[in-house]
C-alpha cells in the first residue's frame, strides 16, 4: 500500500522563512528601575554569541548567574537583575547606545570569551565614563587567572573572576549590597580585584562545587527568557549542561586547564525537566556543552530520557555535543539506541592530529582516541552521521604529516572540521611557547593568539595551509559537497585534499565574475579575518555561485572519474547541490523558489515534490556506505525532497553541526528524523 508523510498545509504567509534584522536584540525590558543608590539597583548581565545571525545564541553562562542571585531573597529585593544578550557582527557603538540608553546599571558584569574582550573592555571603559562609582566585572575561561593583563589592558575592570562563577557572583552582590569598597574584597574567595593604590591582588582559590544543583536551573526558573515577542522559541539551538569537567589536560585546550579535571554532574531528574521544557517548546536540536559526553553511565540515562520525552512531545528531534574522546561501551550503546529512535547526531571523532610527534607535545599520546578507524568503520556502515576534527599548527606537526592524516581520515570520514591553532589562556602551549619556537600574533577581531611558525613549520608553510583550511571548511566540513566524497574515494584517483586543492588554484586562476567574491574572500582568511560564513553563504544562496562549482566539476573533477562510475559521480555532485539547504539572500540574483510549506510531524518543510532523478543517489550513497556494491547503470527514480525551514537563521554561519539539519531529506530520511506520532497506518499518496 502506498504512503505518504502526514502532512498538513501551511498558511501562505509561512512561505518564506521570515529573517529579524534588528539592528540590536530584543530584550524584555523591566519597569523603568530607580539609579543607582535607590531601592532594586540595576545589574546587567552581557553576552555575546560569536555567530552574525538573526536568532540570538542562548545565554546560558549569564542564566546561571542571574538564577542563584534570584534565589537570595535580600539580593532580590536590592538589584533588579537583567541580561542583555548581543549577536556577533555588532559594532561596540551600537552596542554602547543600546546598552547605556536605559538605567545605568549598579554592577555592570560581562561572559567573556576571546571573541569579544576587546568588545567587553571597550563597553566597561565607556561605563566607567559615566558611572565612575559602578563596578564591573570580568569572568569567563579568558579571563580567569589572567587578573594582570586584564587590568594592564583594561583598568576599569574591578573585579576578575577565577573559576566558576555562580557563587562568586552571588557573593560579590552581597558585598556590593553591605557596601564594602571594591578595593577591599579580600574575603571573597576565587577572584581577583584592585585596591585602592592600584595593586592587584588575588584571593585564595574557591573549591569547585561539588552539588551543582545548588545552582538553581535557568531554565525552570525563567532567568532565561526562552520566547520571543510571538512565543517561539528564541535561540538557534537549546544549551544545556549535564556535567561540568574534563578528565584530560590537553596542551591546547581550556577545559582541562580552566575548568578542572574533576567531573561533577547535574541531577537526572532536574535535566529531565529542563528536556521537558525545551520539548514544549518545539526545539529542534539540544546541544549539550560538556567535555566528554558519552563517557559517564548517566550519560545514557540523560538519552533515555531524551529519547523518551521526544517519542512524548515530538520534540527535541536532534543532539548535539563534544562527543566522548575514548568510545566507551556506554557510548556504544547510547549511538545504538538513538539510531534505533531516529535522534539524530554528528558523532565526533576528536582526533585533532594523527602525527605522532604532534600528540605527544598534545599530551594525548596515551590516549585511546586515536585508535579510532574501526569506530569509523562502524558509524559509516550504520549510516550515522559522523564528523572529525584536526588542529593545524600543533609543534611537531608538518605540512605532509598533516596532509597524509588529513588524507587518511577522509578515507573515512569526509566532513573534517580543521581549526588553526590558537593560544588560549590557561594552557600549556601558552606556558611554553619559547619552549616550542611558537611566534604568534593577535586577531585583529578578537584577542586570540594565532600561530604563524615554530621549530616544525616556517611562515610560508602557515600561510599554504590557511589557504586549504579556507576551503576544507567551506566546502567539506560545512557540507557545501558531500555526498561526492565518497564517489571519488570509489570512483576516481584522487584524495580528497588533492580536489580542496584544485578548486583552490582553479578559482584563484578563474576569470568567471563569480569568481571574484571567493577570490576575494579566500585572500582575506589567511590574515585570520572570520570570513568563512561569507563564503559559505555565497556558495549555499548564490544561483551564480553553484554555477561556478559545476563549471569546475565538468571541467576538472569529472574528467578523473572511471570512465564507467562517471555518471553515477555527476549523480552525486548534482543531488550535492540540489539538497543544500533552501536560502535565497535579498541580493541574490533572481526570485527565491517557490516551494510550499508542509508540516510533518510538527515541524516545517519546504516540500520540492517529484524530483525526477536518473540514478537512485540516496540508495547508491547508502550502498557505498554499507560497503556494498552498487548497480552503476542508469535507473531512474522520482522523489520528494524535505527541506526544514529557517535555514537563513545560520546558513552563512560556521556553525556546521546545526547546518546539516537543513539539508534537503527524502521521505525516508524525514520519517527517521521525526518522532513516531499516532499511528504507522499513514495516508495514501496523493
Amino acid at each position: 500500500m502506498a504512503i505518504e508523510l502526514p502532512i498538513t498545509p501551511v498558511p501562505a504567509r509561512h512561505e518564506k522563512h521570515e529573517k529579524h534584522e534588528e539592528p540590536v536584540p530584543r530584550v524584555r525590558r523591566a519597569p523603568a528601575s530607580p539609579g543607582p543608590g535607590d531601592a532594586r539597583r540595576p545589574v546587567y548581565l552581557v553576552q555575546q554569541g560569536v555567530w552574525n545571525m538573526s536568532l540570538e545564541s542562548m545565554p546560558l553562562a549569564a542564566g546561571y548567574l542571574k538564577s542563584v542571585a534570584l534565589a537570595d531573597d535580600e539580593l532580590r529585593a536590592a538589584f533588579d537583575i537583567e541580561i542583555v544578550n548581543y549577536r556577533g557582527g555588532l559594532t561596540r557603538t551600537q552596542m554602547a547606545n543600546e546598552l547605556y540608553g536605559r538605567p545605568l546599571p549598579d554592577v555592570l558584569a560581562f561572559s567573556v570569551l576571546g571573541w569579544n574582550f576587546e568588545t567587553f573592555g571597550a563597553l566597561a571603559q565607556t561605563y566607567k565614563q559615566l558611572y565612575p562609582d559602578g563596578w564591573v566585572i570580568f569572568g569567563g575561561t579568558h579571563v580567569a587567572n589572567q587578573a594582570e593583563r586584564v587590568f594592564r589592558l583594561y583598568p576599569e575592570v574591578d573585579v576578575v573572576v577565577n573559576g566558576e562563577g555562580e557563587l562568586i557572583f552571588r557573593d560579590l552582590l552581597r558585598a556590593r549590597r553591605a557596601g564594602v569598597p571594591k578595593g577591599e574584597l579580600d574575603r571573597i574567595t576565587g577572584i581577583s580585584f584592585q585596591t585602592a593604590t592600584g595593586e592587584v591582588r588575588t584571593t585564595a582559590d574557591r573549591e569547585r562545587i561539588d552539588d551543582l544543583d545548588v545552582i538553581p536551573s535557568p531554565v525552570l526558573t525563567g532567568a532565561i527568557d526562552l520566547t520571543d515577542d510571538e512565543g517561539r522559541f528564541r535561540y538557534d539551538v537549546a544549551l544545556i549542561e549535564t556535567n561540568r569537567g574534563c578528565p584530560y589536560k590537553c596542551s591546547f585546550c581550556y577545559w582541562g586547564g580552566a575548568t578542572g579535571q574533576r567531573m561533577r554532574a547535574f541531577s537526572r531528574a532536574r535535566l529531565r525537566q529542563e528536556l521537558e521544557v525545551y520539548a514544549k517548546h518545539k526545539v529542534h536540536t539540544i546541544v549539550a556543552c560538556d567535555s566528554n559526553f558519552g563517557l559517564l553511565p548517566i550519560d545514557e540515562e540523560f538519552v533515555d530520557d531524551l529519547i523518551e520525552i521526544r517519542e512524548q512531545y515530538g520534540y527535541p528531534r536532534a543532539l548535539e555535543t563534544s562527543w566522548a574522546k575514548n568510545k566507551s561501551k556506554t557510548f556504544f550503546s547510547i549511538v545504538r539506541k538513538m539510531k534505533q529512535a531516529g535522534m539524530r547526531s554528528s558523532f565526533t571523532l576528536a582526533l585533532q592530529t594523527l602525527s605522532g610527534d604532534a600528540l605527544a607535545t598534545m599530551n594525548r599520546k596515551n590516549m585511546k582516541v586515536n585508535a579510532w578507524e574501526d569506530l569509523a568503520e562502524w558509524l559509516e556502515q550504520e549510516g550515522l552521521d559522523c564528523y572529525a576534527e584536526l588542529i593545524w599548527g600543533a609543534p611537531g606537526e608538518t605540512v605532509e604529516s598533516f596532509m597524509t592524516g588529513y588524507d587518511k581520515l577522509a578515507r573515512h570520514v569526509s566532513r573534517i572540521a580543521v581549526y588553526p591553532l590558537l593560544l588560549l589562556p590557561n594552557t600549556e602551549y601558552a606556558d611554553k611557547k619559547d619552549g616550542y619556537g611558537i611566534i604568534s600574533v593577535r586577531g585583529d577581531n578578537d584577542d586570540f593568539e594565532y600561530v604563524l611558525a615554530h621549530d616544525t613549520m616556517t611562515f610560508a608553510e602557515n600561510q599554504e595551509m590557511a589557504r586549504f583550511m579556507f576551503w576544507a571548511r567551506v566546502v567539506a566540513e560545512n557540507a557545501v559537497l558531500r555526498y561526492i566524497w565518497i564517489g571519488l574515494r570509489e570512483f576516481a584517483d584522487v584524495t580528497q585534499s588533492q580536489v580542496l586543492r584544485d578548486l583552490d588554484r582553479w578559482v584563484s586562476g578563474c576569470d568567471d565574475e563569480a569568481a571574484v567574491v571567493l577570490k576575494e574572500i579566500a585572500i582575506r582568511s589567511i590574515g585570520g579575518s572570520d570570513v568563512l560564513g561569507e563564503a559559505i553563504g555565497y556558495l549555499y544562496g548564490y544561483p551564480q555561485a553553484k554555477r561556478l562549482l559545476r563549471k569546475w566539476w565538468d571541467e576538472n573533477i569529472l574528467p578523473r572519474a572511471k570512465p564507467e562510475a562517471a555518471g553515477v559521480l555527476d549523480a552525486f555532485f548534482g543531488y550535492d547541490l540540489l539538497t543544500q539547504p533552501i536560502y535565497h539572500p535579498d541580493d541574490a540574483e533572481g526570485p527565491a523558489e517557490d516551494l510550499p510549506v508542509v508540516r510533518v510531524r510538527g515541524e516545517e518543510y519546504f516540500l520540492r515534490r517529484d524530483v525526477r532523478l536518473d540514478y537512485d543517489v540516496p540508495a547508491i550513497h547508502a550502498a557505498l556506505r554499507a560497503g556494498e556494491e552498487p548497480p552503476l547503470e542508469p535507473r531512474p527514480v522520482t522523489l520528494d525532497l524535505y527541506y526544514r525551514t529557517g535555514a537563513d537563521a545560520v546558513a552563512a554561519s560556521t556553525n556546521h553541526e546545526v547546518i546539516v539539519h537543513f539539508m534537503g531529506m527524502t521521505r525516508d530520511e524525514v520519517l527517521r528524523s521525526a518522532a513516531a506520532s499516532g499511528t504507522d497506518e499513514l495516508p495514501a499518496a496523493g
